[in-house]
C-alpha cells in the first residue's frame, strides 16, 4: 500500500507523534534509512507527526527523505514544540516568544544567562551559548558550536556535575514571575519558553482533527525532561524509548505485527 498525497488523503483516527533526538535519531544526527522507511510505512496505518524542540531547518536536516519535499513527508511537522507548524504540507500561524514576554524582559533574561555562564567552569567552551528561536530560547553551557566529541564529553560531564540542572534551578528562582518553563533535552542544552508552550502545545494544533488515539514516543519522558509534559498528558498514550532502535521495536509490536 502506498501513502496517498495530501490532496487525496483522509486522516485516520489514530496519530503517532514522535520526538526527534534520541527517539528517531541520535542527538543532532540524521535518521537512518530504516527509521525513514518505518515512518513512511506507519503512514499506511496512522497519521504521523514530528514534534521537536529544535527549529524547522534543524529537524529538516535530520529527517529529510531524499527526493521529497520535507513538509510533504509527514502529516504534521511541529518544530519549536509546535510554535512553528505545518499541517498536511501547509504552514500554520506562528507564535512568538519575544512578543509574549516583551523585549525588556527578554533582555533581562538573556543578560542574566550570559552573566551566569561567564562564571560556570567547565572543561571547554565554544560558541552560541544562547540561540534565539521563534517560540523559545535554547541555552547551552558549552555552546552549540562544539564538536561531536566535545558534545559527548560534556554530556558525560553534566551527568556527574549537574551543570544544566543547577542552572535551571537558579533560573526558576530568579525568573519565577515571568511564568517560564525550563526544559532539559538533548546532550548539551535546555529550552526556555512560556508555561504551556511545551510539547503539549502541539496537541492543541491537532485538537480539531478528530483523532481518537494519540500516541507519543519520546526518550526524555522523566520529570524535567522535554518530553515529560506531552508523555504524561491525559490526551496521549505515552511510550518511553531509549533509542531509535527501541522506537523501531515498539512500532513493530504496536502496529506492523498486527497488520
Amino acid at each position: 500500500m502506498s501513502v496517498k498525497p495530501f490532496s487525496e488523503r483522509k486522516l485516520p483516527g489514530v496519530i503517532c507523534m514522535f520526538d526527534v533526538d534520541g527517539t528517531l535519531t541520535p542527538a543532532r544526527r540524521s535518521a537512518t534509512p530504516e527509521i525513514l522507511a518505518a515512518l513512511k510505512k506507519l503512514r499506511e496505518y496512522t497519521a504521523v507527526a514530528i514534534v521537536g524542540g529544535s527549529d524547522f531547518n534543524k529537524i529538516k536536516e535530520q529527517l529529510q527523505e531524499p527526493g521529497l519535499e520535507f513538509v510533504d513527508t509527514y502529516d504534521y511537522v511541529f518544530s519549536e514544540n509546535g510554535l512553528t507548524a505545518y499541517r498536511m504540507g501547509k504552514q500554520l500561524d506562528k507564535a512568538s516568544f519575544i512578543k509574549h514576554v516583551g523585549e525588556e524582559e527578554y533582555k533581562k533574561l538573556v543578560n542574566w544567562i550570559l552573566r551566569y555562564l561567564s562564571e560556570v567552569d567547565i572543561p571547554v567552551k565554544r560558541g552560541t551559548f544562547v540561540e534565539f528561536r521563534n517560540g523559545m530560547i535554547n541555552v547551552s553551557p558549552i555552546g552549540r558550536g562544539c564538536s561531536q566529541e566535545e558534545r559527548e564529553a560534556f554530556f558525560a560531564y553534566d551527568k556527574i556535575h549537574n551543570i544544566r540542572p543547577k542552572m535551571v534551578e537558579a533560573l526558576r528562582k530568579e525568573f519565577d514571575y515571568m511564568g517560564l518553563t525550563f526544559s532539559i533535552g538533548g546532550e548539551i542544552s535546555f529550552d526556555v519558553f512560556p508555561r504551556g508552550w511545551d510539547k503539549t502545545y502541539a496537541l492543541g494544533r491537532i485538537a480539531n482533527d478528530g483523532f481518537k488515539e494519540i500516541h507519543f514516543f519520546g526518550d526524555k519522558t522523566y520529570p524535567g525532561g522535554n518530553d515529560y509534559e506531552i508523555f504524561s498528558d491525559e490526551r496521549t498514550i505515552g511510550h518511553s524509548v531509549t533509542s531509535p532502535a527501541d522506537t523501531l521495536k515498539l512500532l513493530e509490536e504496536l502496529f506492523f505485527s498486527k497488520a
